[in-house]
C-alpha cells in the first residue's frame, strides 16, 4: 500500500512527465484531486489543455464535468477569472440549478471581490440546505476578508449552533436505536469537533462504545479515542488522570498499531510517530 510520501512522489513525477509532453495528464489530474493537492498552476495548464482538445474531452465522457470543476477552482486560485467563468458557465448549462455549481458561482464572486453578490449566492444555497457546512465556512471567510471580525464571530457562532443541533439529533437516534454503531461514531465526531473538556470526555465515551459495538474493528473510533485523550491531556495538563481512561487510550493505541501492522505495514511507522507525538505510545 502506497504511503503519503509515495503518492506525493508519484504526483511530482507525473507532473514533470505531463508538463514535458510525456503524457499522463489525466492520471496526474485524478491523483491531484484524490490527494487534494493544491497545485493550481499545473492543474490549470494541463486541465485546460485537455478541455480545449475536443477529442480528448469526449474520451473523458462524464468525467469531463469533474475536470471543468477542477479547472475552475484552479483558475480562481491563479486569478484567471476569465477561465473560471467559462468553466462555470459550461457546468451551469449542463446542470441548471445545481447547488454544487451554485457554490462555484459564489466562489467566483469571491475571487472577483464582489462580496455582496457572493453573500447573496450563499444565502440562496442556505435557503435550500441550511446545513451546508462549506457555505457556512465561506461566509466566515468573507467576513474575515472584509475585516469585519464581529460578523465573522457571529457567523462562527451560527456554524457551531449547527453542530449543537446535530448532536441533539444523534442523541435522539441513539436513544431510539442504541445498538447502531454509526450513530455512536457520528455523535462522537460532532462532540469532538465542538471541543471543550466536557464534550471531549463525552466524545471519548461514544468512540469507546463504537469500538465495543463493532468488536474493536472500527479504525476511526480507535483514532477518536486517541485524539480525544490527547486533547483532554492538553486541556488538563495531565491533571486528574483517571486510571480507566488511561487504560482505554493505551488499549486503543495498541489496537491501532496492531491493525496497521496487519493491514498496512508500510504505514505502521507513520502511525507510531503520530501516537508518540500525542504521547500515547
Amino acid at each position: 500500500m502506497a504511503t503519503a510520501a509515495d503518492d506525493e512522489a508519484r504526483l511530482l513525477r507525473l507532473e514533470e512527465q505531463a508538463e514535458h509532453g510525456g503524457g499522463g495528464a489525466w492520471e496526474y489530474l485524478c491523483l491531484a484531486r484524490r490527494l487534494r493537492a493544491r497545485r493550481p498552476e499545473p492543474v490549470l495548464r494541463l486541465g485546460l489543455a485537455l478541455l480545449n482538445d475536443s477529442s480528448a474531452r469526449s474520451r473523458l465522457g462524464s468525467e469531463q464535468w469533474t475536470l471543468y470543476e477542477q479547472v475552475a477552482v484552479a483558475a480562481m486560485d491563479c486569478q484567471r477569472v476569465d477561465v473560471a467563468k467559462d468553466c462555470i458557465g459550461v457546468l451551469s448549462k449542463q446542470f441548471p440549478g445545481s447547488m454544487r455549481v451554485g457554490r462555484l458561482e459564489a466562489l467566483l464572486f469571491e475571487a472577483k471581490g464582489e462580496w455582496a453578490d457572493a453573500e447573496r449566492a450563499y444565502a440562496l444555497i442556505l435557503e435550500n440546505n441550511p446545513f451546508d457546512q462549506i457555505v457556512h465556512k465561506r461566509k466566515i471567510a468573507i467576513a474575515k476578508a472584509q475585516g469585519d471580525m464581529a460578523l465573522a464571530v457571529e457567523y462562527l457562532n451560527k456554524y457551531l449552533e449547527l453542530y449543537k443541533q446535530a448532536a441533539f439529533c444523534y442523541e435522539e437516534l441513539i436513544l431510539a436505536q442504541p445498538t447502531v454503531p454509526l450513530y455512536h461514531l457520528a455523535y462522537a465526531e460532532v462532540l469532538y469537533t465542538m471541543g471543550g473538556l466536557e464534550n471531549l470526555q463525552t466524545a471519548r465515551k461514544y468512540y469507546a462504545s463504537t469500538i465495543q459495538l463493532t468488536g474493536g474493528k472500527n479504525t476511526r473510533a480507535l483514532f477518536g479515542v486517541c485524539l480525544c485523550s490527547a486533547a483532554i491531556n492538553q486541556l488538563t495538563k495531565g491533571r486528574n488522570k483517571e486510571e480507566e481512561s488511561s487504560e482505554l487510550q493505551n488499549l486503543a493505541a495498541e489496537a491501532l498499531l496492531k491493525e496497521y501492522k496487519q493491514r498496512a505495514p508500510s504505514k505502521e511507522a507513520l502511525v507510531t510517530s503520530l501516537l508518540k507525538n500525542m504521547k500515547l505510545s
